[in-house]
């Protein structure tokens, strides 16, 4: 149920224009509770009205009346102000007010669509903001798997709803690229490479024992050489291998990126060290068992946490301090990382670590939206294994198994920090029940009522400019109307709380509300004047589809 809490300049949006005039009323009438919170939102029960507030129950006590009597007086102003708009108001209960529009101001949404087409929905509402998103992030040590797909889907999703509200996105890929998991694919790779050259060598009990591994192995013969006594040429080759085979993933996925980040950069440049230094100056480290601790428990932790081990080396919250320094001295001053519920643990010690930098961080510094893993089922079965990965499924074996638009749409469509089962055979029915289908048909019935009129798609938007929208008023455009007309909401409140998941529930309740239409009427009557009424609420309604699907990075297919 989107709702609207507003402050803005003057708009010829229903909802907006009945916030700000709420917002006037209070002000005028009750200048000593001008704080209060205006919030429009839509009835659970659609007989209640298109909009409701209850404004006049948080103004009660800060204004020192009796809710009712608030809200009466406020409705009247309303109705008075906005006549053109507001066919009546009633209060409700202890003191809420519902709102009916009248029919011309809930219809003037189909011809705000076919103005604004493709750009329905965008605002510049945050434009100014500087945004990164990091996800994926994933370890160059093997092919992708079903986690990076969910970090994939929801870090595209979430940053092209950020870009539909005017935010500056960046798109960040960090490749964790040092340490011994490295090392230990590298000892993998040589331990293959001589079982392909018929030598005898232990594999290590720790290496990486997909079929992938022994890919690598033997083009690096035949790329490379024989030689395998260089374990560093041996490291470069896998990483620089695996990144290709990731990105070219990653570009089936339909993802791309504006910057890759390599955490071996941050100890060639110096930053870890620098960083280190830097958190020792602050004060809030101190040494103890020949190792250097951070005092994470000053900043909200559970328990402090080592930063230099005994032997030198620094623990792996020490570059992820370091690497988002980057990101703030980079002039983000929003930063959003999207990573499996594994990295809970890292969460506090990451803003630790910049809140006691002393630089200004803010609070909360970088924003996280933690992703529980996925179970892969088929024929009511688990699938746990790929046989090129050889321990888990991978990116790839969706995309081939039931294609992008299934993957994307699936893996965007239940809340991050929920478990989700994606079920395979579901992906890839052909039925009501796959609400890939379901959203897909929907627009493709819109590209076919179009075609049964004779309307080029490309000429449907300027064709119904204009026309009179007065028929519109059964009980089936009705709802459709009130369910187009809070798209540019639903895409905020998405994007404001990072759920791309409340995109394609709306989405899913749309071509709900289509396909009954659908069934219910027809739209090629005798009546011209009815039937372009109706045909410019369809190509509203499949402009909308078009747009919500796009911003998953789902096509929008004519055909089915």
């Amino acid at each position: 149920m989107p709702s609207s809490r507003v402050d803005a300049p003057a708009s010829a949006n229903p909802r907006q224009r009945i916030a700000q005039t709420v917002l006037r009323i209070v002000r005028e009438q009750f200048p000593g509770a001008a704080a209060t919170p205006v919030v429009i939102e839509r009835p659970r029960d659609r007989s209640h009205g298109d909009y409701a507030t209850n404004v006049a129950l948080t103004l009660a006590r800060p204004a020192r009346r009796n809710p009712r009597e608030l809200a009466q007086a406020i409705a009247s102003s309303l109705k008075g102000i906005l006549a053109d708009v507001v066919e009546d108001c009633e209060v409700a209960g202890p003191g809420f007010i519902n709102l009916h529009l009248r029919d011309a101001a809930r219809q003037a949404v189909v011809a705000e669509v076919l103005a604004a087409g493709a750009d329905y929905g965008r605002t510049a509402s945050r434009a100014g903001e500087r945004i990164i998103v990091e996800f994926v992030s994933a370890n160059p040590t093997g092919p992708l798997h079903v986690g990076h797909a969910r970090q994939g889907a929801l870090g595209d999703a979430i940053s092209t709803l950020l870009e539909w509200q005017g935010c500056d996105v960046t798109r960040e890929f960090y490749y964790n690229d040092a340490g011994q998991q490295i090392h230990n694919l590298a000892v993998s790779v040589r331990a293959r490479a001589k079982e392909l050259l018929g030598e005898s060598g232990e594999f290590p009990e720790d290496g990486y024992r997909g079929e992938y591994v022994r890919e690598l192995a033997q083009r690096y013969l035949d790329e490379v050489g024989h030689d395998l006594s260089d374990i560093e040429a041996i490291r470069r080759y896998a990483v620089t291998e695996l990144r290709k085979e990731q990105d070219r993933d990653l570009r089936a996925f339909g993802v791309t990126f504006d910057n890759y980040y390599l955490e071996s950069s941050l100890y060639l440049d110096g930053r870890v060290d620098a960083t280190v230094a830097k958190l020792v100056e602050s004060g809030h480290t101190y040494e103890r068992d020949g190792a250097l601790w951070l005092r994470t428990t000053d900043f909200g932790d559970d328990k402090d946490r080592v930063m230099r081990k005994s032997d030198g080396g620094y623990t792996y919250f020490v570059p992820d301090v370091a690497y988002h320094l980057t990101k703030f001295e980079r002039g983000y001053l929003r930063a959003l990382d999207i990573q499996g519920s594994d990295h809970h643990g890292t969460v506090a010690r990451v803003r630790a670590g910049l809140q006691a930098i002393g630089m200004g961080i803010p609070d909360g510094y970088p924003d996280y939206v933690l992703h529980k893993m996925v179970t892969v089922m088929r024929g009511g079965q688990e699938v746990r294994i790929s046989k090129r990965a050889g321990s888990y499924v991978t990116l790839r074996d969706l995309i081939d198994e039931v294609g992008r638009d299934a993957v994307r749409f699936f893996l965007v469509s239940r809340k991050a920090d929920s478990e989700f089962v994606f079920d395979i055979d579901l992906a890839r029915s052909q039925s009501e029940e796959n609400p890939v289908y379901y959203l897909q048909y929907a627009h493709a019935r819109v590209a076919a009522v179009l075609r049964q009129a004779g309307i080029a798609r490309d000429d449907a938007l300027v064709r119904f400019r204009g026309v009179d929208l007065a028929p519109l008023t059964s009980v089936y455009e009705i709802p459709l109307l009130r369910r187009v007309a809070d798209f540019p909401d639903e895409l905020a409140a998405a994007a404001a709380e990072f759920a791309p998941h409340q995109l394609t529930f709306y989405l899913k309740d749309l071509a709900q509300e289509f396909h009954s239409y659908y069934n219910a009427e027809r739209f090629l009557v005798d009546d011209l004047r009815l039937r372009d009424a109706r045909l410019a609420l369809v190509v509203a309604v499949g402009q909308v589809l078009a747009n919500g699907l796009s911003i998953i990075g789902i096509d929008a297919p004519d055909t089915m």
